[in-house]
């Protein structure tokens, strides 16, 4: 049965730095109108350009997801779009003063608290929810990502670190806003020290802290974690932030070691799908 498209019922804000930019950012959610999607807005940018999250706008997966629309450029959306998925909110307006959404907590959290405080409002218009037809399988030498045809929205993700306090992690689960918002959403993204000196010198990572990452050296973890999995937690994370690039969707998604990469590619082989179909 179709349900109602949704935004949020009130414009609401947070101010922060950005993960890899380091910059002061101001972001605010705003209501947006039935079938607007997901729109990053540059409020420092004289006109105002926008730039829609979809995956025809993504432009470059090193790290992070950047999506480009003329001189509208964001990027790090991940974590944002996640939250905007999971809590199935299909229209609103995101303004930023900087091209980096603010980092947070490093995860997904703070940003389904913005939703659930500026309120959900149900809308006219029926949510178009993808129901994905066929396999689609994406490989990297050993790492994949897959969907096939499923009833509902699961994630299973099989992370592989060499590091003594990693190894393996498994995840699987049917994506719903309770689910995410108590299991997943506070996973925060990872990064070592022996990393840290390369990502600076590309100029990333320049906002990274302990408490914002889960730091890992040779041996110890510098920060406190908060799941014994918090990795493939937040690896599947951004695998919903980075397949609402299409919109809602239905299907099973099976990943080991994927990236922001291959989640993108996925989407795309998915996206010729939908095409076909629209035929």
């Amino acid at each position: 049965m179709s349900k109602p498209q949704q935004t949020i019922k009130q414009a609401v804000s947070y101010q922060g730095i950005g993960l890899h930019s380091g910059e002061p950012v101001t972001m605010v959610f705003k209501p947006a109108p039935d079938n607007t999607g997901i729109v990053f807005v540059r409020t420092d940018i004289e006109g105002m350009p926008s730039v829609r999250a979809h995956i025809d706008n993504v432009t470059n997966t090193i790290r992070a997801t950047t999506l480009e629309n003329g001189d509208a450029k964001v990027f790090t959306v991940e974590h944002v779009l996640a939250a905007f998925s999971a809590m199935n909110i299909d229209n609103c307006y995101i303004e930023m003063d900087s091209p980096e959404p603010p980092v947070g907590d490093g995860s997904s959290a703070v940003f389904v608290d913005l939703i659930l405080q500026a309120g959900i409002q149900e809308q006219k218009s029926l949510r178009q929810v993808y129901k994905v037809k066929k396999s689609h399988t994406i490989y990297d030498g050993h790492r994949f990502i897959l969907i096939v045809p499923y009833d509902g929205y699961r994630v299973t993700f099989t992370s592989v670190n060499p590091h003594p306090l990693l190894g393996t992690q498994q995840c699987d689960f049917d994506v719903t806003p309770e689910y995410f918002k108590e299991h997943i959403s506070a996973a925060r993204t990872i990064g070592f020290v022996k990393e840290l000196e390369q990502l600076q010198a590309m100029g990333l990572a320049k906002g990274g802290n302990t408490d914002n990452a889960l730091v890992y050296d040779d041996e110890t973890c510098l920060s406190v974690p908060r799941f014994d999995d918090e990795l493939v937690r937040h690896k599947a994370l951004d695998v919903i932030g980075d397949l609402y690039l299409l919109g809602p969707i239905e299907g099973h998604v099976i990943a080991l070691k994927s990236s922001h990469e291959l989640n993108s590619c996925l989407a795309r082989s998915i996206m010729e799908e939908i095409r076909e179909t629209q035929q």
